[in-house]
């Protein structure tokens, strides 16, 4: 089949290639011109590992190509997949004006029958919004709108998608429900076929009950560290009964990046418009914004005041896999740490920031020269294999401060690191 991705982002490139896999033809529709070029000659402008490759194969056999002609895109395609932003706007809700103006474009270019298919992750209600805007443009040529929410995650996104743990379609006509059926055949995973507002309900239940995993395992690491006791020992105990299962209950940081902070915030503005206060996940919010602040305290307190104090951070991205730093706990605690009048050394074997207060190196050990404390803000591989040993010789002083519970503290230890982790005896 034809299937149109507009939006040429982290959802839509990915989204495009994994339909290019499963035998489809893609084009890509962006109004960013130089997104579209670095595209079409086979340069991903993000990193996610293994989609380089798969744009490679996939334009050298000619299932995907890039544009920014949107009036013959949506002319020659079957499926039009809306895989465009809806960041926060300043009262918590979601920026809905790139897939306006998304459906607004559909509108005046759609041609004959289409599915119209959206990916971006909107409050409820918004696919049958999204029908009317179209309309809007064209009331006389029919189409269909289903509302297909994502479920990737950044650093495995491509295996999320082509590897799926369910695919919702929210629809209200079986015409387009059998296309969707068409355009997914062969898929093993559970499909799930539902109305639009369930289905954008979904996807924020989802992203909310995982960030609420994250905030409880995080407070109570808390409390661990009061009552000297190993959070990792509390989450494998608990994490063992299959009614609550072992994932997202890895005491750290926090979250980050584009999905799970502004899709909580959405999901409590969505609740107050409906006279409704979700406790849980304000309690979620909070718990979150101030983990980082309690990590840092505790590097303060061990280290007796951090002015003029030499700090290497080592990961910047907000997970490994991914060169995302939105909404990264390493750059609060970057510019909390600048703030308390700290001079700032970075590594990331990724990200490069922009930042001119701190001095970023590629190489670990320059990173780590003449430091008085090292702090572990992403658990890339590359940190969990470093030399230890060769480190401790580069020191100014040997604390390791752990902030996502990575490393070998019994390993560390007997090299003559402090260790201290988050809720880690």
């Amino acid at each position: 089949m034809n299937v149109l991705i507009v939006g040429t982002g982290y959802v839509g490139t990915t989204t495009g290639l994994v339909l290019c896999e499963k035998g489809h033809k893609v084009t890509g529709l962006d109004i960013d011109e130089s997104k579209v070029k670095a595209l079409s000659m086979g340069n991903l402008h993000f990193y996610e590992k293994g989609l380089q490759e798969l744009l490679t194969k996939h334009l050298t056999q000619k299932n995907i190509l890039f544009t920014t002609n949107a009036k013959k895109a949506i002319e020659q395609n079957d499926f039009i997949f809306i895989c465009v932003g809806t960041p926060k706007n300043t009262d918590g809700s979601s920026d809905l004006r790139a897939v306006n103006a998304v459906a607004k474009i559909i509108g005046k270019s759609i041609n004959d029958y289409k599915v119209i298919v959206n990916k971006s992750t909107v409050p409820v209600g918004t696919t049958i919004k999204i029908k009317e805007w179209i309309k809007s443009e064209n009331n006389e040529v029919p189409f269909d709108i289903v509302s297909n929410p994502e479920f990737l995650r950044e650093g495995s996104a491509l295996h999320d998608a082509l590897f799926p743990d369910r695919v919702v379609i929210g629809c209200l006509t079986k015409k387009a429900v059998n296309m969707m059926r068409k355009l997914y055949e062969g898929e093993t995973a559970p499909l799930i076929e539902t109305t639009p507002n369930a289905a954008e309900f979904i996807k924020y239940t989802s992203n909310s009950f995982l960030a609420l995993k994250i905030s409880f395992i995080n407070e109570l690491a808390r409390l661990c560290d009061k009552l000297e006791i190993d959070i990792d020992e509390i989450s494998k105990g608990i994490g063992l009964d299959h009614r609550i299962g072992p994932y997202f209950l890895n005491a750290g940081l926090g979250y980050g990046g584009s999905c799970f902070p502004k899709d909580i915030s959405s999901f409590i503005t969505i609740a107050q418009d409906q006279g409704m206060d979700l406790s849980i996940l304000n309690k979620v919010e909070t718990i979150n914004k101030s983990q980082p602040l309690y990590f840092l305290d505790k590097v303060e307190q061990v280290l007796g005041g951090l002015e003029g104090k030499n700090i290497a951070v080592l990961g910047l991205a907000f997970k490994p896999g991914t060169d995302d730093t939105r909404e990264s706990p390493s750059l609060l605690i970057i510019n909390e740490l600048l703030s308390r009048g700290c001079s700032v050394k970075v590594h990331d074997p990724i990200v490069t920031l922009s930042n001119q207060k701190v001095k970023q190196y590629k190489d670990i050990l320059d990173v780590v020269s003449d430091t008085d404390a090292l702090l572990l803000c992403t658990e890339w591989k590359e940190y969990k294999q470093l030399d230890w040993r060769e480190v401790k010789q580069a020191v100014r002083q040997p604390y390791v401060f752990d902030g996502r519970n990575s490393l070998n503290k019994f390993e560390l230890k007997k090299i003559g690191f402090y260790y201290e982790g988050v809720g880690k005896t």
